[in-house]
C-alpha cells in the first residue's frame, strides 16, 4: 500500500489500488487515515462504499464526513438506503451532520423519525447545532418526549435553561453540619436547603419486619420512600451520590396453611428512583458470613426434595446512584482544592470489585444498625473530607460516627427519641456536642 501523500498527483491511481488490496491493507490505510491533507481527493472513498467489508465501507464513510463537498451527501444518503449495518448507518447520520450544513437539515430532521434510537441521537447531534433554526428547535423540543430514555434525558439536559442555580449562603449550610434532628424525616427535609448536601448513605427501615417500623401496606411503604427520596434528591448537590441499602424481607407465614411472604425492595424502589432524576451507577453486593443468616432450609435438609429449597440470605444490596446531570465526575472533583484532594485520597488496599465481604453488626440499641467497615468504605470512595454526608434514617448514628473519623461533616435524622439521644451521646467528645435541631428551629433558618 502507498503511504499517505499530500498533493493530488499521489493520488491518480490509489482508488484503484485500494479495490485491488486485501482487505488488510486496506483497513491499515483507513485507520493510519488523520486529518485530510488539503485538497485531497476524497472520491477514493466513494468505490469503498460498496466493499463486501463492512469494516471497509464504515471508515470509508467516517472519513467522507471530513469533506464539505456537498456531492458526498448524495453518496451516503444512497447507501443509506441499501445498508443493512446499523453501525455503519449511524455513522452515515453522524457524517452527515458533522458538516454542519444547512442545506442538510431536511434531512436530519427525516431521520429524527428512525426506529434505532441512536440514528435519532445522531441525527440530534447534527441538529443541536442549528438549535435557533424554528422548525429545528420545535422538532427537538418535540422529541424531548421521546419514548427512549438516552434521547429524552440528552435533550432535556441539553436544552434546558441556562438560569443559574440558586447559591445558598455558606453559613446557612453550616447551620445544617453536624446536626441530629427529631422528626419526621419527610418534613425535616423539605425545609433542608436545596443542593446542600454531597452524599447520602441511608438504609430505609425494613417493611413490618421490625417493631421500629409498621406500615398499612406495602404500597404505602414504597410510597412513603418514594416521597422521602424526592426531597434526598432535591437537597443533594448536582453529580453528587446517593447510596441505598436495602434488601428484600420474608415476612412470616400467618399460618402453615399459608406461604410466607417475600417482598423484592430494592427492586421495586429502583425505577422510582430513577425517575426522581438520579442516575444507577452500580450495584454493590454486601456478603455476609454464613453463620449470620437465619436458617432457612432446614426442611430441605431433611428431605431433599426439589422445590422445597430455600437458601440462607447471606447478601444485601447496596445501589449507588448520582444525581442527574451533563456533567462528568471530572466536574466534581475539579471543585476542590488540591490539598483536600490529596487527604481525601483512598490510601492502602481497596476493593476493586461489586462483592464486599463484610461481618453483620450487633448494637443493643437498634436491632439493624450499619457495620462500621462499610460504612467507612462508602464514605471514603464516595465523599471528600468537609463534606456533608446525610442519613435520613439514621439510627444508632454510625454514619456520623464513622464520618467524623474521617473528617466529614453529618445530618442525622431520625423520628426515634431514644435513637436521637444514643446518637448525641455517641457523637460527643469532650471538646465537641452535635446541634440537636427541632422542626421550629429549621423553620427559623
Amino acid at each position: 500500500m502507498p503511504s499517505i501523500k499530500t498533493t493530488e498527483d499521489d493520488f491518480v491511481n490509489l482508488s484503484d489500488i485500494l479495490l485491488k488490496s486485501k482487505d488488510s491493507e486496506i483497513l491499515s490505510y483507513l485507520r493510519s487515515f488523520g486529518r485530510a491533507p488539503k485538497n485531497f481527493p476524497y472520491q477514493i472513498f466513494i468505490p469503498l462504499l460498496k466493499h463486501r467489508n463492512s469494516d471497509i465501507r464504515f471508515l470509508a464513510v467516517k472519513h467522507l464526513g471530513k469533506f464539505s463537498d456537498q456531492q458526498i451527501i448524495t453518496y451516503l444518503t444512497d447507501l443509506f438506503k441499501l445498508e443493512s449495518n446499523s453501525l455503519i448507518k449511524r455513522e452515515i447520520i453522524s457524517s452527515i451532520g458533522r458538516k454542519r450544513s444547512v442545506n442538510n437539515i431536511m434531512l436530519l430532521l427525516e431521520h429524527c423519525d428512525d426506529d434505532d434510537p441512536k440514528i435519532v441521537l445522531q441525527a440530534i447531534r447534527g441538529l443541536l447545532y442549528f438549535r435557533t433554526n424554528e422548525s429545528v428547535n420545535k422538532k427537538l423540543n418535540q422529541l424531548k418526549n421521546h419514548p427512549n430514555e438516552i434521547i429524552s434525558t440528552f435533550l432535556q439536559d441539553e436544552l434546558q435553561s441556562q438560569t443559574k442555580n440558586k447559591k445558598f449562603q455558606s453559613n446557612l449550610k453550616d447551620k445544617f453540619e453536624n446536626s441530629v434532628i427529631k422528626g419526621d424525616v419527610r418534613e425535616v427535609l423539605r425545609k433542608t436547603p436545596t443542593g446542600i448536601v454531597d452524599l447520602t448513605f441511608t438504609s430505609p427501615p425494613y417493611y413490618n419486619a421490625r417493631d421500629y417500623s409498621i406500615y398499612k401496606s406495602y404500597e404505602e411503604y414504597i410510597v412513603f420512600l418514594e416521597e422521602v427520596f424526592k426531597e434526598v434528591h432535591r437537597v443533594t448537590a448536582e453529580g453528587r451520590f446517593f447510596i441505598l441499602n436495602t434488601s428484600p424481607v420474608i415476612l412470616p407465614r400467618v399460618s402453615r396453611k399459608y406461604s410466607s411472604t417475600r417482598y423484592a425492595i430494592p427492586f421495586d424502589i429502583h425505577n422510582r428512583i430513577v425517575k426522581l432524576g438520579f442516575d444507577f451507577i452500580d450495584d454493590i453486593i454486601w456478603a455476609k458470613p454464613p453463620p449470620s443468616a437465619k436458617n432457612r432450609n432446614g426442611g430441605f435438609f431433611q428431605h431433599r426434595k426439589p422445590l422445597g429449597y430455600k437458601p440462607n440470605v447471606v447478601i444485601e444490596y447496596v445501589m449507588v446512584y448520582r444525581k442527574r446531570t451533563n456533567k462528568l465526575i471530572d466536574w466534581n472533583m475539579k471543585q476542590y482544592h488540591k490539598e483536600i484532594i490529596e487527604k481525601s485520597k483512598v490510601k492502602g488496599d481497596y476493593e476493586m470489585t461489586n462483592l464486599w465481604q463484610l461481618g453483620a453488626s450487633t448494637d443493643k440499641t437498634h436491632p439493624a444498625p450499619f457495620p462500621k467497615k462499610l460504612v467507612e468504605r462508602v464514605i471514603r470512595y464516595y465523599s471528600y473530607e468537609g463534606d456533608l454526608i446525610l442519613d435520613p434514617f439514621a439510627g444508632s448514628g454510625t454514619v456520623g460516627t464513622i464520618g467524623s473519623m474521617l473528617n466529614r461533616k453529618y445530618l442525622l435524622i431520625d423520628n426515634n427519641e431514644s435513637y436521637v439521644q444514643t446518637m448525641i451521646e455517641r457523637l460527643h467528645t469532650s471538646n465537641f456536642t452535635p446541634k440537636c435541631l427541632t422542626l421550629d428551629e429549621l423553620s427559623k433558618f
